[in-house]
């Protein structure tokens, strides 16, 4: 199994399932001088690292990653002293000097770090690398291209919130007093989230704007603590019991799984994954997705007899027009079962009980170029990559090294089990 499929269920099984089991550990240990973030603390500010370790500050003491006990901020930041204001990674590619450092915010001054080390020539003085921010911040994020206007920084106090552009090193301050006072920032996978208090809120980096019910308990998102599952649940998902919906990637490798309302995207492995309400990404579709594939820089969902076009980028956005019907759009009828576009190819393979259409996508309208049986029927979802295509079925999958074998299979192949190694689920 090629490694980021590998790495993909993995985290696909830990969130979707929410499915492993709480450790004692993660409720801060026996150590009753340590900070306890299950006990409901507010956090001073929070930052990925260069490798995609996520650090949470409190006082002299920060976590590294969602579960584990407090540790003192000079075992990885030992020039520290004291408290953390504020805290970003930068988001810089075109300057590699800068890109993936780390900044730390100290009353007036500002630390950078690279692989936990202290850079040449830090501390500085705020004003010296980010002219025009204030000084005692209380929270900080960054914000590329495509999220903001330009690739950006927001630095809060109080109730404003200072937007610095990289590029020109100039600052725009804007009032967001619908926002509640954000004691650190945290940018997940292209969402923003503003803690203040145990409590987080969701926000829209360019206007503020907040959607949906907040605030929400950070434990139950951010953090591993007993009896604060995953929004509330706790579940375990035996590996007999595993089941996907659709799974894709697009074009800039990005990979999503759908599993019932939820989905999971995996950017990076260093970044990992979270799961999210298919809804927040893809408003229109409210029950679920049958089937998905990604062609050229669009995203074709199928739901019932419908399908859903968007525009890939930073935001989708649904193609005007759509949704339109199977018939008017792929030029075939019936349940979807499980769709699958290959690399830098230009045929769909559409698969329906058991047999699987190929449909040809530059053809306007769209032709079926072959109509070919399948050894097996309930197929649940398809993926097509440079490993071959993978084809699952409950708590199996079969693996076929190209359309063309699998066109020509007349018996299936031995199904393989999906296993604790694959996907951390319980035998």
């Amino acid at each position: 199994m090629a490694p980021i499929f590998k790495t993909a269920f993995v985290a696909l099984m830990v969130a979707l399932s929410r499915a492993a089991p709480l450790e004692d550990s993660a409720a801060g240990g026996g150590d009753a001088a340590l900070p306890d973030r299950c006990a409901g603390i507010e956090f001073d500010a929070i930052t990925p690292d260069d490798k995609g370790q996520t650090f949470f500050f409190k006082g002299d003491h920060v976590w590294k990653g969602f579960e584990g006990d407090a540790q003192p901020s000079i075992q990885y930041f030992k020039e520290l002293n004291g408290h953390v204001d504020a805290a970003f990674r930068m988001h810089n590619p075109e300057n590699q000097g800068d890109h993936d450092h780390i900044y730390l915010f100290l009353d007036d001054k500002v630390f950078s770090y690279f692989e936990q080390t202290l850079e040449e020539g830090y501390p500085k003085d705020i004003q010296e690398d980010f002219p025009g921010v204030p000084t005692h911040l209380d929270a900080a994020v960054e914000c590329p291209k495509g999220e903001c206007v330009t690739d950006s920084v927001l630095f809060f106090k109080g109730q404003d919130v200072h937007v610095y552009d990289i590029a020109t090193k100039t600052v725009k301050t804007k009032t967001w007093p619908h926002l509640p006072a954000c004691t650190s920032v945290f940018r997940w996978l292209e969402h923003y989230y503003c803690f203040h208090g145990h409590n987080f809120t969701r926000f829209q980096p360019v206007t503020g704007e907040v959607t949906g019910s907040y605030p929400k308990d950070a434990r139950r998102y951010f953090m591993r603590c007993p009896d604060f599952g995953h929004g509330g649940e706790s579940t375990t998902l035996k590996c007999s019991d595993f089941k996907m919906d659709a799974i894709t990637t697009d074009g800039t490798g990005r990979m999503y799984m759908f599993k019932g309302p939820n989905y999971m995207r995996l950017d990076t492995q260093r970044d990992g994954l979270h799961s999210f309400p298919i809804a927040r990404s893809w408003k229109e579709l409210t029950n679920g997705v049958d089937a998905v594939f990604s062609y050229k820089d669009r995203i074709y969902f199928i739901q019932g007899d419908q399908v859903y076009i968007y525009k890939a980028g930073a935001h989708f956005t649904l193609i005007e027009g759509y949704p339109k019907t199977l018939k008017e759009e792929l030029n075939i009828e019936g349940q979807v079962d499980a769709a699958f576009v290959c690399p830098q190819q230009d045929t769909a393979h559409i698969i329906q009980g058991r047999k699987m259409l190929y449909i040809d996508l530059t053809a306007t309208p769209r032709v079926v170029t072959l109509n070919v049986p399948l050894p097996f029927a309930d197929v649940d979802a398809g993926f097509c990559s440079s490993d071959g295509i993978k084809l699952f079925k409950g708590s199996d999958y079969y693996h076929y090294d190209s359309p063309m074998l699998l066109a020509m299979s007349r018996i299936a192949p031995i199904p393989q089990k999906v296993t604790s190694a694959m996907v951390g689920c319980e035998d």
